[in-house]
């Protein structure tokens, strides 16, 4: 992997982990086009990177709200950050479910034929973000430790490539009735136990190995910082579109490139 093709798909990682257009089908789909053909521990490596790039512009976006949460948490009462915690909890429950028992089966979808998984799977996540736009909700006062398990169920579907993550969740939470700028915040930050923790795994299971992947540290390097500072920018933007309701031109976006992507894997 050159230090371009890291650059490039460390962008692509960075600005889909947070707008919702799906981070994983996108690097199956820039991959694909940049012709990029490495090992499966150079692959696993490069993610994981990249990865940790996104969640440190996460923490960087909301240290704030974070460490509100962590003083209440450490109050040892039933506060409203306590409960909040207990709401990112919940969420994590499915996704948890999944890695933990699922991950081998989930893997095969990133085999051979991925793209067109991704296609469909985008397709989906366009009729998600379409339905935000035309279907109005009652808004409710409160958000639920039910509304934390549902959003953290369709973050445990979005482990299919093409099905983002941060749309499947934002739509959930926006069509249960919850208030823009509160499903923004909670969808990014019940991501980051589970990126940390994916990590960990990989790294005790010996498959994240930089130095055997054969990528060169530069490149490593530049996909890392690549990944963290356009996640951060993306970061910043969703949570504006999210409040001012602008998911539909992202359905539009995923409806074309997943036709887009069934399109050039039957006929071309």
């Amino acid at each position: 992997m050159s230090v371009l093709e890291a650059f490039l798909l460390g962008i692509v990682q960075g600005l889909t982990e947070f707008l919702p257009v799906s981070s994983s089908g996108h690097l199956i789909i820039g991959k694909e086009i940049l012709g990029v053909n490495v090992n499966p521990n150079a692959e696993t490596t490069f993610e994981v990177l990249v990865h940790c790039a996104t969640v440190l512009s996460t923490i960087l976006v909301f240290w704030v709200e974070i460490w509100k949460l962590l003083k209440g948490l450490f109050q040892f009462q039933m506060n409203d950050e306590t409960k909040y915690v207990i709401k990112l909890c919940i969420s994590m429950v499915p996704v948890i479910i999944v890695g933990l028992f699922l991950r081998k089966q989930v893997e095969v979808f990133f085999g051979k034929g991925a793209v067109i998984l991704v296609g469909g799977m985008l397709l989906i996540t366009a009729v998600l973000l379409s339905l935000t736009y035309y279907v109005k909700f009652k808004k409710r006062r409160e958000f639920s430790y039910l509304d934390a398990l549902m959003i953290g169920a369709s973050q445990a579907a979005a482990v299919l490539p093409g099905l983002s993550r941060s749309g499947t969740t934002i739509a959930t939470g926006l069509l249960l009735g919850n208030k823009k700028e509160e499903i923004a915040q909670f969808s990014f930050l019940m991501v980051l136990v589970p990126i940390l923790g994916e990590t960990f795994l990989n790294i005790l299971g010996g498959n994240f190995v930089p130095e055997a992947s054969g990528i060169p540290l530069q490149s490593l390097l530049t996909g890392f910082l690549a990944a963290f500072f356009s996640g951060l920018l993306a970061c910043k933007v969703m949570i504006t579109l999210v409040k001012r309701s602008k998911l539909i031109y992202f359905a539009i976006y995923c409806a074309v490139v997943g036709a887009a992507s069934l399109i050039w894997q039957f006929f071309v």
